[in-house]
C-alpha cells in the first residue's frame, strides 16, 4: 500500500529562530529570565562628584550590595547597569552615552545624588547636562548626597521592576534635541575615523 504522510518543507534555520524565539518569550522562562537580570546587576558607574563616596560605602562591607546581586564592574560590554553619581558635563556627558551604548541589553541607569538630575549647586552652569538628556534613568536616587541604604533602596526597586517586567528594551530618551546636540560631533568624528580605517586596510582579492 502506498505511504500516506505529509512532508513539510521550509526553511530549517528560519524555523529554529522562531521556535526560539517563541520558547524565549514564554511566560515562564521571562519569569525565569528576569529573575536571573534583576539579581545580576553588574553597574558601571561614573563617579564625577562627592556621591562616589556614598557608592563606595554602599558596596564596602557594612552595606555589601553584593550579597543583593549586584557587584561593580569595569567593562561596559559585560554591564548591564549605569550608576550616574554626581554632576555630569558636556565632556562626561558623551562619554556616559558612548559608553551606555556599548552595554548590552536590557540596561539600566541609576542616577544618585540632586547634580545628577538637576544640576544641583551648579544648576545655572552653562556645561552642566542633565542625566535624563543623554540617559533614559529608570531610577532617581534624590539627596546631596544620598546614603548608601538609599543607594542600597535603588538597587532593590530596580530589581523589583525588572521582576514585574515593567521595563522595556530598547527605549532611549524621549526628547532627542539635546543628545543630538552633544552627540553629533561625536559620531561625525567616528564616521570619519572608520571611513579613513576603512581605506587603509588591504582588500580583500
Amino acid at each position: 500500500m502506498p505511504c500516506i504522510g505529509r512532508v513539510l518543507v521550509g526553511l530549517l534555520e528560519e524555523a529554529a529562530r522562531r521556535a526560539a524565539r517563541l520558547l524565549a518569550d514564554s511566560r515562564l522562562l521571562r519569569e525565569v529570565r528576569d529573575w536571573a537580570t534583576a539579581f545580576s546587576l553588574w553597574p558601571v558607574h561614573l563617579t564625577t562628584s562627592c556621591c562616589g563616596a556614598e557608592f563606595a560605602a554602599a558596596y564596602g562591607p557594612r552595606y555589601d550590595l553584593e550579597r543583593m546581586g549586584s557587584l561593580p564592574f569595569t567593562s561596559p560590554r559585560n554591564t548591564n547597569l549605569m550608576i550616574v553619581e554626581g554632576t555630569l558635563t558636556i565632556k562626561m556627558a558623551r562619554a556616559a552615552r558612548i559608553v551606555w551604548e556599548q552595554m548590552p541589553e536590557p540596561r539600566f541607569v541609576i542616577a544618585i545624588g540632586a547634580c545628577a538630575f538637576t544640576g544641583g549647586v551648579f544648576y545655572n552652569s552653562y556645561n552642566i547636562v542633565r542625566v535624563q538628556d543623554v540617559l533614559p534613568v529608570d531610577v532617581y536616587v534624590p539627596g546631596c548626597p544620598p546614603r548608601p541604604e538609599a543607594i542600597a533602596r535603588a538597587i532593590l526597586v530596580l530589581q523589583e521592576k525588572i521582576r514585574r517586567h515593567e521595563y522595556r528594551r530598547g527605549v532611549d530618551v524621549e526628547d532627542k534635541s539635546r543628545l543630538r546636540e552633544l552627540m553629533e560631533p561625536v559620531y561625525r568624528e567616528a564616521e570619519q575615523w572608520l571611513r579613513e580605517r576603512r581605506e587603509t586596510l588591504p582588500r580583500r582579492p
